[in-house]
């Protein structure tokens, strides 16, 4: 008996999605892998990758490119969410971390489908009472049940690669509240403006932002380096731009023009860096 007959998680016992679904953690762990790889791995044919990788693809769980797979995002494609999880997370640990001092004990707090704003909303326990509402069901099932929160949800349709909910009901749900504060990420900041690949996340995120008396910005600085599709939002709409310190000298220039309110947040030695 060879090893690949030795139990039931072999490529010869695999169903179709059973396939697919080592097929897309495969994709989310390495980031990205040629065809012919994971055609190799899982032992089937490069037809039958070709055609996981499709409906993986329409699912929102990877991009497919020539000759490979990439959870990496691109102008018109973010990631799944359970790969944005593992980006950057010491930077949006500072972020939060530096998001909480604007935190007050009863107010209303918007949160959006973002993963900072999930690291966020785990610090939020201990610092109530609050009242926090979000689209964003990972939010939602970390708080629920702590005592000093008041958790609202803002539904809609659930789209599974943003674990979230979107659409026309989700922004009605919201354009009749009037929050405190918003706490939101975006997938780029070019030219003064803040960009997002999926036009209907903007529609929320711009929901959001008219919902809330104060505004702030979670960007880490990876986010200055990349592109996207669909404007959301100049920065002057903005009351604070929260950024790591690893964005550059020149960048923080640029925001300063723009008469940019800015705090740097210290990564510290969660990730070897001084702050």
């Amino acid at each position: 008996m060879n090893s690949a007959d030795e139990h039931s998680g072999t490529p010869e016992a695999l169903g179709p999605r059973e396939r697919q679904e080592r097929i897309r953690d495969r994709v989310l762990e390495l980031g990205s892998i040629r065809i012919e790889d994971l055609a190799r791995e899982v032992g089937v044919s490069s037809m039958t990758i070709h055609r996981d990788l499709d409906r993986l693809a329409d699912e929102g769980w990877l991009r497919k490119t020539r000759g490979a797979a990439t959870a990496q995002q691109s102008v018109l494609f973010e990631s799944n969410v359970r790969y944005r999880r593992t980006e950057q997370r010491a930077a949006k640990d500072a972020l939060a971390r530096a998001a909480l001092a604007h935190v007050e004990r009863g107010q209303a707090v918007l949160l959006d489908d973002s993963t900072t704003a999930l690291a966020l909303a785990r610090l939020l326990p201990g610092n109530g009472p609050l009242t926090v509402i979000t689209n964003f069901l990972a939010i939602i099932n970390e708080l629920a049940g702590e005592s000093d929160v008041e958790l609202m949800s803002v539904g809609g349709t659930y789209v599974p690669p943003y674990d979230a909910f979107h659409g026309t009901t989700t922004c009605d749900h919201i354009s009749p509240l009037r929050a405190d504060v918003v706490f939101m990420s975006t997938s780029a900041v070019t030219d003064g403006h803040c960009y997002h690949q999926s036009q209907e996340t903007i529609l929320v995120k711009r929901a959001l932002i008219e919902a809330a008396q104060h505004r702030v910005l979670l960007v880490d600085h990876t986010k200055f380096h990349k592109r996207a599709l669909h404007r959301v939002a100049p920065l002057s709409d903005f009351d604070l731009v929260i950024v790591d310190d690893r964005i550059t000298s020149e960048e923080l220039d640029e925001l300063a023009e723009l008469g940019v309110r800015v705090r740097v947040a210290p990564l510290g030695e969660a990730d070897g860096t001084t702050s």
